[in-house]
């Protein structure tokens, strides 16, 4: 399955929990949180100030990579 940016964090994180890393890495700690269930990752990027489309290509890129 390819992520794309509209995706729920929650959803990316239930496919494989190793993406976690990359969220963690631009800052988003709470992956825990109420707004990691109903968020997009879109968002989440727009309030972390990270590059949602370098985000959502280094996530497949380890999807890939794991197949």
């Amino acid at each position: 399955m390819k992520v794309t940016k509209d995706m729920i964090i929650m959803d990316v994180l239930n496919m494989d929990m190793g993406t976690a890393k990359f969220f963690m890495d631009i800052g988003m700690h709470c992956l825990g949180c109420p707004s990691a269930s109903g968020e997009s990752i879109e968002q989440a990027c727009m309030v972390h100030g990270a590059d949602v489309d370098q985000l959502v290509k280094d996530i497949n890129d380890y999807l890939a990579a794991k197949q």
